[in-house]
This record gives structure tokens, C-alpha cells and sequence, in this order.
């Protein structure tokens, strides 16, 4: 190590910085001045997505961001949902495309600095008109997407009439038989 240019300040092992004086010949150190250290733990995690709230539709794209409010990098990212463990994706940002049924849960990111872990706090993502899971593989039985959920879009309910060979007959909500 080169000894120190006057002005100069150099680190000392406690992180305190000793300087030559330049004005003052006597006092052989200007005062010391603390160092934080350049590893500081990831805090303040947060998560949001895209569309806000986490409703997505059925088939459409969802995106989540994790915000770290604290930390020095490099910084790790890992994406989890509930009951799933660890999803692929290591960065700030998890993309799913054409969610699916399956896709429904909590999810949260957890951020690393190698040294310490933050995890963020849940986020409830739920994905519209999803299947009835009593519903089996029938794919009459669906579960609407609920009224103002998702702006333009018409849904045509049509409830099969308990008569075999009966056409599928238009019906309220309700499935009451709408006379023609």
C-alpha cells in the first residue's frame, strides 16, 4: 500500500479515515470520520404487479416486481407461491404468460444479499373466470368472470337443460328457463 498523499484520506482497518493535515504541520491527523460498510442487509420489500391488484384474466399476462427500499448489491432475487416452492425467474421482475388455472395463489419475493435474506410480504394473485374445480373436466361448468371485473368484455351464460337431447337453452344467472 502507498503511503497516503496529503489531502487524502486512506482507510484504517476500524473504518475510520486518519488524513495528513495540510495546514497544520503539529497535528498529525485531521478528525476521523466513520465509514459505513459496503455491505448494508436488503429491507423494505415489496411487491406489486401488473395489473394492479393481481387479477389477471384467464389466458392474459401477469407481471410482478419486487422493490427493495434498503440494501447494496449484488443483490439475488427468488420468486415463491404457496405451495409450489421456488418459481423460475432471478430477477426483479416475474412474467407469466397465458396464466392459467393453476397460477391462482400467494406469491412473494425474496431478496438476498448473500448474507442476509428479506422476504416480502404476500401478494394475492387471482386469475378470472378460472375453472370450477367441482366442475371436473366439463366445460360447460365454468365460473363467470365477475360483472366490472374486466372492462369490454361480454359474457353469454348458457346452461345446459337437464333433459337429454335438449339444445343448450340461454338462462339467467339463475338457470331459469327464459321462455321464447
Amino acid at each position: 500500500m502507498l503511503p497516503p498523499s496529503p489531502g487524502l484520506c486512506t482507510p484504517s482497518p476500524s473504518l475510520e479515515f486518519p488524513c495528513p493535515s495540510l495546514t497544520t504541520p503539529r497535528v498529525p491527523h485531521c478528525p476521523l470520520v466513520s465509514h459505513s460498510p459496503a455491505g448494508v442487509p436488503p429491507s423494505g420489500v415489496s411487491l406489486s404487479a401488473q395489473p394492479p391488484g393481481g387479477q389477471v384474466a384467464l389466458g392474459d399476462s401477469l407481471v410482478l416486481s419486487c422493490k427493495v427500499a434498503i440494501g447494496t448489491g449484488p443483490l439475488s432475487f427468488s420468486w415463491h407461491r404457496e405451495g409450489s416452492g421456488a418459481l423460475p425467474g432471478t430477477g426483479p421482475h416475474l412474467e407469466l404468460h397465458h396464466v392459467g388455472d393453476n397460477d391462482s395463489g400467494q406469491y412473494r419475493c425474496r431478496v438476498s444479499d448473500g448474507n442476509s435474506v428479506a422476504e416480502s410480504d404476500p401478494l394475492n394473485v387471482t386469475v378470472l373466470g378460472e375453472r370450477d374445480p367441482r366442475a371436473g373436466d366439463d366445460p360447460t361448468h365454468s365460473t363467470p368472470i365477475p360483472p366490472r371485473q374486466v372492462p369490454a368484455l361480454s359474457v353469454s351464460l348458457q346452461c345446459p337443460w337437464p333433459m337429454p337431447p335438449s339444445p343448450l337453452v340461454p338462462c339467467h344467472t339463475s338457470c331459469v328457463q327464459v321462455t321464447t
